[in-house]
């Protein structure tokens, strides 16, 4: 099974990284553009807009304030559970608190854990284990297609799941 064309497209940013000091990323700068927020540099919190960036590019809808992670909760196709492909949001801090963290599923691992392309993980885009019990949503973003219905596939890890994407 191919997997979704805005996944393709996801994981041709993995490996960029924020650049630290007075410059900044042009791709990051771009995805900000792309969803029409006020931001112009790679130190702000850029999980949403990399998730809108890569959807918007892929020209699939995004969701208004976009760059703030539980934004993406607005997606209106709800899963019950994830599937390759799916936006997923998190907590972060507290499940009742503002502050969050988006990105795309695309696995799990040999423990369950869920595995994530996503930006701004460690200052940059990449795959990493993420908890189920962090998780406040899955959307499914393209209403032309339906979810795939086989199971996550099986990706390696070295189980140490993410705790703060700040």
């Amino acid at each position: 099974m191919s997997e979704p064309h805005w996944i393709t497209r996801a994981r041709s940013f993995i490996g960029m990284r924020e650049i630290p000091g007075p410059k900044h990323e042009p791709r990051i700068l771009k995805f900000w553009e792309l969803i029409k927020a006020p931001f112009r540099d790679d130190e702000t919190s850029w999980c949403g807009a990399f998730v809108g960036g890569v959807l918007s590019a892929s020209g699939l809808p995004i969701v208004g304030g976009a760059a703030a992670a539980r934004s993406w909760l607005k997606l209106p196709a709800k899963l019950a559970g994830p599937v390759a492909g799916c936006v997923v949001v998190f907590w972060r801090g507290s499940p009742q608190g503002w502050s969050g963290h988006v990105g795309f599923v695309v696995g799990r691992d040999a423990a369950g854990n869920l595995m994530v392309l996503g930006g701004n993980q460690g200052d940059a885009v990449n795959i990493k284990p993420f908890a189920k019990a962090r998780v406040l949503g899955y959307r499914w973003p393209d209403q032309n297609t339906k979810p795939p219905t086989v199971p996550l596939p099986l990706l390696t890890s070295d189980g140490r799941v993410s705790t703060n994407e700040a």
